[in-house]
């Protein structure tokens, strides 16, 4: 068969990205917001681009190929969604930018925005039969899907919930009511709802946080579900989130410098119970009447981990598989799957968890900028028993290595790291090297033949993307990575994913009797992750991160 490469493009909302494949392989993930500097950027993804055709060693028109993540076809039949939607346009104008931005003549093609979601997490995920969900803000016009993968065939079970039925925009909203930015900060308000309590009555009311939540959105048969109008307004004027019936029962709108109270604690926990309640009850539905034993997760919503733990704990399914960059950067990695599958009918479902497939830069390359900029350095050739020894010690460590990752969480590439104990570490780090909220917790990295031994999860979970609880004797040894709740965002660590992360969890198990290292992004709020060896040294040097490792090389304050 002929050679086929294929760029996938995230392009006409936020998160964008670009993805390169050549002959059904990953070759590159890159999301534009670690060039530009603004998280969840909009922006035409030239850079990302840019690096993609570079570590594939094409120019823009060796390419085959390339794939868009809309169908703006399905978008501008609906005009009600339309005129609530930004960066609008047709096929004719996604090709004119293009041709403006990159010089490509070639063929374009645009997939669904959702079968983009499904198929990034299908074929990567080695399931040859499985149930496939997504759930976002909103696509074209709909808002989910659920399909069935078999034998590499992907079948549309539930078409989905049209927009403004959306999951993923009712988490917004209160998102936003809470005081942070929607489609942004989710994950801090799935970080505090363990705080609340949803059966409390709301002040002034006979209802509970869980009553109302039970009449915001509610299951319809098997897979559809409704959002009350009367509560929400994100489908009759843009920027307005909440309805002014929610606003006048909870009060005003939080600002983001305000204190938070119990009552935000309990609303997050009350969204996240019934986010919960909702999908697994849906799921329930699914394996009886497909009987399908695998799941794979892809969508904004899939980047929840705590929903994702309870599905992986409610065991209605052998195993689960979440893409790590399920939120919309995910998509153009799954154009690149369906205009493979498009070209090579016989292309199948493989194991890839290598992901490590963003920016890079060699020793030599880190030597230089070193050199130029008169930083003192050590070379470790290797050795990680130092760098075990100062995690040991209780210093921060800037882990910088390789390939950046696809997705949102750090996995060992572009790294904070630190000893998951003393309890105190976590509020250090949240403090003085992250400036985040207090309440936020950190995920912990383990070597993964000793994963049973401290959290009660049953599967690999390779990209921080399934939270499970702590094992009650194990608590009081890691205590910096367990959250209020006594659950933990593991991520497994092997030698076939990361070999030198995995050596320096081995060589810190080695030294302190822990396999475990508390593991975050390589950055601060509201940046980020950082990208190249200078955002890395710069990240270093305006942070109380202790000790730099860029490289093979180790560079103290």
């Amino acid at each position: 068969m002929k050679s086929f490469s294929v760029l996938g493009i995230n392009f006409g909302g936020h998160d964008t990205s670009a993805c390169l494949m050549i002959d059904g392989k990953l070759v590159a993930c890159c999301e534009e917001e670690r060039y530009c500097g603004e998280k969840h950027t909009r922006e035409f993804p030239a850079n990302a681009i840019r690096d993609c055709l570079s570590k594939g060693n094409l120019d823009i028109n060796d390419l085959d190929e390339v794939a868009f993540t809309y169908s703006p076809d399905i978008l501008f039949k609906n005009k009600n969604v339309s005129k609530t939607r930004r960066s609008l346009r047709t096929k004719e104008e996604y090709e004119k930018v293009l041709k403006e931005k990159t010089g490509y003549l070639g063929n374009v093609s645009f997939w669904p925005h959702h079968m983009c979601h499904v198929a990034s997490a299908y074929f990567p995920s080695g399931f040859s039969r499985a149930l496939l969900i997504s759930n976002d803000g909103i696509g074209e016009t709909t808002c989910s899907l659920v399909a069935k993968g078999e034998a590499g065939r992907i079948n549309i079970v539930h078409k989905g919930n049209e927009w403004p039925h959306s999951l993923g925009l009712v988490y917004a909203a209160i998102t936003n009511y809470l005081g942070w930015k929607a489609s942004y900060d989710e994950g801090i308000v799935m970080g505090l709802a363990p705080y609340g309590d949803d059966t409390e009555k709301i002040p002034g009311s006979d209802m509970t946080y869980r009553d109302v939540f039970s009449e915001i959105v509610y299951p319809i048969g098997d897979y559809s579900i409704e959002v009350n109008p009367e509560w929400t307004a994100f489908h009759a004027e843009r920027d307005k989130w909440v309805s002014d019936k929610f606003i006048n029962l909870f009060g005003p709108k939080r600002k983001w410098e305000d204190p938070i109270t119990s009552i935000h604690k309990n609303i997050a926990c009350a969204l996240q119970r019934r986010l919960e309640e909702i999908v697994i009850g849906q799921l329930r539905k699914a394996k009886e009447q497909t009987g399908l034993n695998k799941l794979c997760i892809s969508g904004g919503v899939g980047l929840n981990c705590s929903l994702n733990g309870k599905i992986e704990k409610s065991k209605i399914f052998d195993e689960i598989f979440v893409q790590p960059a399920s939120g919309d950067a995910g998509v153009s990695l799954g154009a690149c799957y369906l205009s493979n599958k498009r070209n090579d009918k016989s292309f199948q479902p493989e194991k890839w968890h290598d992901f490590y497939l963003g920016s890079s830069f060699s020793d030599s390359q880190i030597e230089e900028y070193l050199i130029e900029k008169g930083v003192d350095y050590y070379k470790l050739n290797g050795e990680y028993s130092q760098v075990a020894n100062i995690l040991a010690g209780g210093n921060i460590i800037g882990w910088y290595q390789g390939g950046s990752e696809f997705g949102p969480r750090a996995l060992g590439n572009r790294s904070i790291l630190a000893s998951p104990f003393p309890a105190s570490m976590k509020d250090h780090i949240n403090e003085r090297v992250k400036f985040r909220e207090e309440f936020r917790p950190f995920a912990p990295a383990v070597i993964a033949e000793k994963c049973e031994e401290y959290f009660d999860i049953s599967q690999e979970s390779p990209h921080m993307l399934i939270a499970c609880k702590v094992r009650d004797e194990k608590i009081n040894s890691i205590p910096a990575v367990v959250h209020v709740d006594n659950s933990a965002r593991v991520q497994t660590v092997t030698e076939k994913n990361n070999p030198r992360f995995r050596k320096l969890l081995d060589s810190f198990y080695q030294k302190t009797g822990c396999p475990v290292l508390l593991n975050t992004s390589f950055n601060v709020k509201g940046q980020p992750i950082v990208n190249t060896p200078e955002e890395a040294f710069n990240c270093f040097n305006s942070t109380k991160i202790d000790v730099l490792i860029m490289g093979d090389f180790l560079i103290k304050e």
